[in-house]
């Protein structure tokens, strides 16, 4: 009988440290079971290299059971489709034409804009902390409504309109219910209004670039699927929110390697590597559905059985990755983390993350050396697949 540890997603153990939690089951074994009343088991592996090999594995598949929908006005639904929720030819066709504007080299190209983004949400952050620099909630104020300014930038929403868009992202970011569903038909609307905007009069962002993208044979997106991807930029767009404040809450709880940061700030590249890996929103990856029956670590996983990955537990998984409990901006690890997935289901926009997360700390750090937790204690949202902050109070 081969020992599968259960991982009960109510569980406020769970929910409170996840990465001890999966990095018990990862230590009794490769494959796991996750639990929530009211859903399907999911079978999780738990140690990195079965991790990586599921992700890129054709026998899992990402299929319409993967995701949770809202509850959204039937008109809206052809729209609701992202390229995350297809799988196979399908998949790969609309990766191909969207690929090339999501570069490293295209989102370097991108950084002086969210450069600019970000000192203007930090000119605002500074007047409202005040000349003594008193309390402020960094993730209200900073880390949330950065990703949907910087989506604003790349597909050409006028300033008049961006208030509307920030409380799309305050829906989004809040989750699945009412208000998420309520918003998803201005979301819609809105983003008709820019692709058709940007076909009239093309300009140098984003959205032009994928109205222009084309390969070799002539095929291009429609604009159901341009639509389509402005609301995946929207939904993927909170993950840097919640990377963000958790680097900057893991920063300030780790002395020594804020330290380092503030005394050499050519490692921000690796350091934002080690933040993802150490303390990444990303516990779960989005469920697969085995295709046909599977011997995983001495287990049949049944055709047709959800299947993930434990991001959490596969990041600090010690055969991979050395000291793995230890945060170290200074170090190159010895593997590649998952925090952004793997296989072709790699997070499309990695890149502009990347830039997003060191242009954010970059500047916070420089233009605050005071930074410093605030008497009132960050709040950890109790999320059980996102480890994410609800509040993050510092002094500038």
């Amino acid at each position: 009988m081969v020992d599968v540890p259960e991982i009960d997603l109510t569980d406020p153990d769970v929910v409170g440290d996840p990465f001890t939690a999966y990095g018990r089951a990862r230590e009794r074994s490769p494959l796991a079971r996750v639990v929530t009343p009211g859903l399907p088991p999911l079978w999780t592996l738990t140690r990195y290299e079965g991790a990586r090999a599921m992700l890129a594995d054709p026998r899992f598949a990402i299929t319409s059971g993967s995701f949770l929908r809202p509850d959204v006005p039937e008109d809206c639904l052809p729209y609701m489709r992202t390229m995350s929720e297809m799988d196979g030819p399908e998949h790969l066709r609309l990766r191909r034409l969207v690929a090339p504007a999501f570069t490293a080299r295209r989102a370097a190209a991108l950084r002086p804009a969210i450069e600019r983004v970000v000192e203007r949400l930090l000119d605002a952050l500074a007047e409202r902390a005040g000349d003594g620099g008193s309390g402020v909630d960094l993730l209200r104020n900073f880390a949330a409504p950065l990703p949907m300014e910087v989506i604003c930038e790349l597909v050409g929403v006028p300033e008049p309109d961006r208030a509307r868009w920030h409380e799309y992202g305050a829906l989004v970011a809040a989750g699945a219910g009412r208000g998420f569903a309520a918003a998803i038909p201005g979301i819609m609307t809105d983003a008709k209004e820019a692709v058709a905007r940007r076909r009239a009069e093309a300009a140098p962002d984003l959205l032009s670039e994928l109205i222009r993208a084309q390969t070799e044979d002539g095929d291009r997106l429609t604009d159901t699927e341009l639509v389509t991807l402005v609301w995946h930029l929207v939904l993927a767009g909170q993950t840097p929110a919640n990377l963000i404040a958790n680097a900057v809450h893991a920063l300030l709880s780790e002395p020594a390697q804020l330290k380092a940061l503030r005394e050499d700030p050519a490692l921000m590249p690796r350091a934002v590597e080690e933040l993802i890996r150490w303390c990444g929103p990303i516990l779960l990856t989005v469920p697969r559905h085995a295709r046909e029956d599977v011997e995983l670590h001495g287990v049949t996983i049944r055709a047709g059985d959800a299947v993930t990955a434990s991001v959490a537990a596969a990041n600090r998984d010690p055969r991979a990755f050395a000291a793995p409990d230890r945060l170290d901006v200074t170090l190159t690890r010895e593997a590649t983390h998952l925090g952004f997935a793997h296989g072709p289901h790699f997070c499309l926009g990695a890149s502009l993350a990347r830039v997003e997360t060191e242009a954010a700390l970059a500047a916070l750090l420089r233009r605050f050396p005071d930074l410093a937790p605030a008497p009132e204690e960050a709040m950890r949202a109790p999320d059980p697949g996102t480890w994410r902050l609800a509040s993050l109070p510092v002094t500038l």
